[in-house]
Protein backbone atom coordinates (compact mmCIF):
# COMPACT_ATOMS: atom_id res chain seq x y z
CA UNK A 1 0.00 0.00 0.00
CA UNK A 2 1.32 3.36 -1.03
CA UNK A 3 2.81 4.65 1.95
CA UNK A 4 4.59 1.61 3.54
CA UNK A 5 8.16 1.21 3.86
CA UNK A 6 10.78 -0.69 5.28
CA UNK A 7 13.68 0.42 6.82
CA UNK A 8 17.13 -1.62 7.08
CA UNK A 9 20.38 -1.54 9.35
CA UNK A 10 23.09 -2.65 7.98
CA UNK A 11 26.64 -2.97 9.26
CA UNK A 12 29.11 -1.91 6.79
CA UNK A 13 32.43 -2.26 9.16
CA UNK A 14 34.24 -1.13 12.21
CA UNK A 15 31.54 0.55 14.39
CA UNK A 16 29.83 1.82 11.26
CA UNK A 17 26.25 1.16 10.01
CA UNK A 18 24.24 2.59 6.92
CA UNK A 19 20.24 3.01 7.01
CA UNK A 20 18.76 2.08 3.61
CA UNK A 21 15.07 2.61 3.21
CA UNK A 22 12.67 1.53 0.45
CA UNK A 23 9.26 2.62 0.52
CA UNK A 24 5.89 2.13 -1.75
CA UNK A 25 5.93 5.49 -3.90
CA UNK A 26 2.42 4.74 -5.90
CA UNK A 27 -1.03 3.59 -4.81
CA UNK A 28 -0.92 -0.48 -5.72
CA UNK A 29 2.45 -1.33 -4.46
CA UNK A 30 3.97 -2.91 -1.76
CA UNK A 31 6.90 -3.63 -0.48
CA UNK A 32 7.79 -7.01 -0.06
CA UNK A 33 10.72 -8.92 1.65
CA UNK A 34 12.66 -12.11 1.12
CA UNK A 35 15.05 -14.16 2.67
CA UNK A 36 17.00 -16.42 0.39
CA UNK A 37 20.52 -18.16 0.27
CA UNK A 38 22.26 -15.94 2.55
CA UNK A 39 20.69 -12.62 1.17
CA UNK A 40 17.89 -10.02 2.19
CA UNK A 41 15.50 -8.85 -0.73
CA UNK A 42 13.80 -6.10 -0.23
CA UNK A 43 11.49 -4.98 -3.07
CA UNK A 44 8.95 -2.67 -4.01
CA UNK A 45 6.11 -4.50 -6.33
CA UNK A 46 3.17 -3.70 -8.48
CA UNK A 47 -0.62 -4.91 -8.08
CA UNK A 48 0.73 -7.70 -10.86
CA UNK A 49 4.19 -8.58 -9.11
CA UNK A 50 6.67 -7.06 -11.04
CA UNK A 51 9.07 -5.40 -8.74
CA UNK A 52 10.10 -1.64 -9.75
CA UNK A 53 13.22 -1.66 -7.49
CA UNK A 54 15.37 -4.04 -5.40
CA UNK A 55 17.24 -4.02 -2.67
CA UNK A 56 19.77 -6.62 -1.32
CA UNK A 57 21.99 -6.91 1.39
CA UNK A 58 24.24 -9.75 2.27
CA UNK A 59 21.93 -11.50 5.70
CA UNK A 60 25.07 -11.55 8.03
CA UNK A 61 25.50 -7.40 7.25
CA UNK A 62 22.01 -6.88 8.49
CA UNK A 63 21.46 -5.63 11.80
CA UNK A 64 17.76 -4.39 11.85
CA UNK A 65 14.99 -5.08 9.40
CA UNK A 66 12.00 -2.73 10.01
CA UNK A 67 8.47 -2.11 8.38
CA UNK A 68 6.43 0.78 8.73
CA UNK A 69 3.15 0.06 7.53
CA UNK A 70 0.80 2.72 6.85
CA UNK A 71 -2.19 3.84 9.61
CA UNK A 72 -5.47 2.42 7.96
CA UNK A 73 -6.95 5.02 10.52
CA UNK A 74 -8.24 8.12 9.11
CA UNK A 75 -5.91 11.55 9.93
CA UNK A 76 -6.92 12.78 13.74
CA UNK A 77 -7.33 9.64 15.45
CA UNK A 78 -10.73 8.79 13.89
CA UNK A 79 -12.47 9.01 17.13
Amino acid sequence: MKGDWVEIVVDVGGAATRTYEVAATRAGRRVEIGNRRGIVEVSEVTRTGTAVRTARFMANRVLALVEHPVSDEPPGGGG
